[in-house]
């Protein structure tokens, strides 16, 4: 069997002696690029009311703005870590940024909808490069040991402050600059980050391996979920019985079904089958399809609500949505501490208990409904939620994996979240629009439309997030999430140590 070994441009010698202050450096051009990424998750949120009124958004289509970005993201994410480890992951990052940051003009420039919808999805597939090459040259660039574990912790800690970051930084330029500033933000760093990576990443791939790929897997799984998304943000104008929406449900489970037999078929499977034996990693992506579905949703409409009924600003509302980020960072701490000391599959279900009640409690917000009495409670609940779901469920999507396994099974984790995050949101919107506009045709007024849309969203939200307990009590087992902690703990264990 072919041994396949990272093989650099500097020479195997050379990079095993880079110097620390190179590594640190080519680590903050990847980290920036990462940061970018996760920002504009959460950025593009609180601009989307602003967006859908200076673009004439119709209302269904609006969701569009996150979906095709997720979808996208989720969809060729295993593609793209695979096509770096193979072809360079340095070049490959480059050629990433390069589709990201023009993407990112293009949205900025865009004066229709559907030009801005495609160009999100064009986003969202530089993203889905970007990400995992990135990854791929810290794993390489920092040996086992105090070095990985700090750079994994630095990089870990960028990803839980990218979205408070987005949401602050999307009411800040949408109110002072205009929505179009939140993709001009990408242009002038994303070309900096390309011109530097050049100069000081190095480069890498995987020597010995023949160039097998699965395009046909991630096209046929991203078709898939479009047709799916699409069917059901339109049925409520078309109806669920019409031909339409059937033949685009049936073509979506077609595509699915032949996803699944190209996978068990092809010489390198981009997600090969064998892994979902694992219960514990099979129940950790259930659990963060649900969690994405269930919170990402809640994002969306509730920021909808904010703004529509509200009246909030795009700055007031991202200021609101600080709540929650700032409470899941200040309880991440306490939530390691009880996945290591305590049960992580309690810590799992008792996060996802608090999303689902959070967004259960948000269901009763009124039209007249101020930040206090009606937002703020939710929103801490929520947030506590997911600093107790998000440790143990990354966790657990590795339990039990191979080596040779782990950088598909990491991927899997993101595509999972992803990919619930974008039919979440479609399904939320859909809720919404149907019922504000059947209050609508029995004389409600405008806002107490939208208001009880929003309700019915909610509970839908919640509810998903609640599902979520029971699949983790059924799938995830103790013993193999206890062994998954205790590795992730042996692992940063030398981070701790004390230096000689």
């Amino acid at each position: 069997m072919t041994s396949l070994k990272p093989v650099n441009d500097i020479g195997s010698g050379e990079a095993a002696a880079l110097g620390e202050v190179r590594r640190w450096r080519a680590f903050s051009v990847l980290a920036v690029a990462f940061l970018m990424t996760v920002i504009d998750l959460a950025i593009v949120n609180v601009a989307l009311p602003t967006i859908g009124r200076k673009l004439h958004f119709p209302e269904s289509d609006l969701q569009w703005v996150v979906t095709a970005y997720a979808l996208t993201f989720g969809g060729f994410l295993l593609l793209g870590g695979r096509a770096a480890d193979l072809l360079g992951r340095r070049r490959l990052f480059m050629a990433g940024l390069a589709i990201f940051t023009g993407a990112s003009l293009a949205c900025a420039l865009a004066t229709g909808d559907t030009f801005l919808i495609i160009m999100r999805g064009l986003q969202g597939l530089g993203a889905a490069v970007v990400v995992p090459a990135a990854l791929s040259i810290v794993m390489n660039m920092f040996g086992e040991g105090a070095e990985r574990s700090k750079a994994l912790s630095i990089w870990g800690g960028i990803g839980a402050a990218g979205a408070t970051i987005g949401v602050l930084a999307g009411g800040l330029l949408t109110r002072y600059a205009g929505w179009t500033y939140i993709f001009f933000l990408n242009v002038p760093i994303g070309a900096a980050a390309i011109l530097l990576a050049r100069r000081v990443v190095p480069e890498s791939r995987l020597a010995g391996a023949r160039r097998r790929y699965d395009p046909l897997g991630a096209i046929t799984v991203t078709g898939a979920l479009l047709m799916l998304v699409y069917a059901i943000s339109q049925a409520p104008a078309v109806g669920w019985t019409a031909t339409r929406t059937l033949a685009l449900l049936a073509a979506s489970a077609a595509l699915l079904a032949g996803f699944l037999v190209i996978e068990t078929r092809a010489e390198a499977p981009l997600l090969p089958l064998r892994l979902f034996r694992l219960r514990t990693l099979a129940g950790s992506n259930a659990v963060g399809f649900l969690l994405g579905a269930s919170f990402f949703a809640f994002i969306f409409i509730g920021t909808l609500y904010m703004q529509q009924v509200l009246g909030y600003s795009a700055l007031k509302t991202g200021l609101a949505w600080l709540a929650a980020s700032v409470t899941s960072v200040a309880l991440a701490g306490l939530s390691q501490m009880l996945v290591t000391r305590a049960s992580a599959k309690l810590v799992m279900a008792a996060g996802m208990v608090l999303i689902g009640a959070g967004i259960l409690w948000a269901t009763q917000v009124p039209v007249q409904g101020h930040f206090w009495p009606n937002l703020a409670g939710p929103l801490f609940v929520t947030g506590a939620g997911t600093a107790f779901s998000f440790i143990p469920v990354s966790i657990g999507a590795l339990a039990g994996v191979v080596e040779r396994d782990a950088g598909v099974a990491s991927g899997l984790m993101n595509t999972s979240q992803q990919l619930g995050w974008a039919i979440g949101v479609a399904v939320a919107s859909t809720v919404a629009a149907t019922h504000s506009r059947l209050l609508l045709g029995q004389g409600h007024a405008a806002a107490a439309a939208l208001t009880g849309g929003f309700q019915w969203a909610l509970w839908v939200c919640g509810l998903i997030g609640l599902a979520a307990v029971p699949v983790t009590f059924l799938l995830v087992r103790r013993t193999e999430l206890a062994r998954a902690v205790a590795a992730a703990r042996q692992q940063q264990a030398p981070a701790t140590a004390p230096a000689d």
